[in-house]
């Protein structure tokens, strides 16, 4: 279970329930260092992602720990400062923490609850829903430290905000604010104090209400869309839909539609 994994974890929680029914909250909690992603919180943000197909879980939300103020303030620098290129091509071998978010199979939403850097933003990016708070900021600062974004960063914000965007914020390293980057693309809503949570956590339960098997292979053809040509694509999302008709949730959905109540979902 994922509340087992997180147990042994230090530097990430989870918690089942609190935000809705089959909704689990996994928090970056490393409040000293603004939840900057030094190996063991990525080591252990794996961990608790992997755990979640093992659970009873349709949507997940991710953020950072209050006290933190920051959802993920980037890559522990100091780590960084120590590898040489033999090293640092070690550590960016794939699957890497961003891909074990992006291929999570169910439904992941950032609660952007404060600023997003470097890999930090690179981590909102891999996740299928951004819903920021009004005071949080966002962007790849990494190129004034001599490097640049290398946790996915050119080539999933390209998707999500255009190339022209992208070379503007990754080639000048400049932080946005909320509503900039809900009006390019880069976060998809963004709330004050009073509706920040209550839109999280009626996404994610709009979400944790439909069947996990239908909610896996719905996000699995939508991702699909930016590596497919659009006839692939129409071929890998009509054989997805066919998959569905072999499962007890396609029956059962259908069956409480025509019967006016809620279904019962078995995840089969």
């Amino acid at each position: 279970m994922i509340e087992d994994v997180a147990a042994d974890c230090e530097t990430v929680d989870a918690e089942v329930g609190d935000r809705g029914e089959h909704v689990a909250t996994i928090t970056l909690r490393r409040p000293d260092a603004r939840n900057a992603l030094n190996g063991q919180l990525r080591k252990e943000l794996t961990e608790v992602v992997e755990a979640v197909p093992q659970s009873d879980v349709r949507a997940v939300v991710l953020t950072g720990a209050e006290e933190a103020g920051a959802f993920a303030a980037g890559a522990d620098v100091t780590e960084l400062r120590e590898r040489d290129a033999l090293e640092q091509r070690e550590a960016s071998k794939r699957p890497r923490v961003y891909e074990h978010v992006a291929d999570c199979p169910m439904p992941v939403i950032a609660r952007i609850n404060g600023h997003a850097l470097g890999g930090g933003c690179e981590l909102i990016q891999a996740c299928d829903v951004r819903i920021a708070h009004e005071d949080a900021k966002v962007g790849q600062p990494e190129i004034g430290l001599g490097i640049m974004p290398g946790g996915g960063g050119t080539q999933r914000l390209p998707r999500l905000v255009g190339e022209g965007q992208a070379m503007r914020l990754i080639l000048s390293g400049d932080l946005v604010d909320a509503a900039e980057a809900e009006e390019i693309g880069l976060v998809d809503e963004v709330y004050g104090d009073d509706g920040f949570d209550e839109a999280v956590d009626e996404l994610a339960a709009s979400m944790a209400a439909n069947s996990p098997v239908a909610l896996e292979f719905a996000k699995e053809s939508v991702k699909a869309a930016s590596q497919l040509g659009l006839e692939d694509g129409l071929d890998y999302e009509a054989e997805l839909f066919a998959q569905l008709f072999a499962t007890a949730d396609k029956d059962e959905g259908i069956d409480a539609f025509l019967d006016d109540r809620e279904p019962e979902w078995r995840g089969e």
